[in-house]
């Protein structure tokens, strides 16, 4: 992500209603941060990275 663009956050869809959330920002790169938890920071994935775990979250493997 760009130093000077601030990164557009939104709810993951697999977050859960119970307030498991987490919030994820897509670009260049992607940023995933805990939801109740902002100000510990984010990992960032690149977009390879992330789209693979997608892949595997959705067959079930994860």
């Amino acid at each position: 992500m760009s130093a000077q663009r601030r990164p557009e956050w939104h709810k993951s869809s697999y977050s859960t209603a119970n307030g498991s959330c987490v919030e994820v920002a897509e670009g260049q790169s992607v940023l995933v941060r805990d939801t109740q938890n902002r100000p510990l920071g984010h990992i960032e994935y690149s977009a390879g990275a992330w789209a693979a775990f997608l892949s595997e979250v959705k067959r079930e493997a994860l």
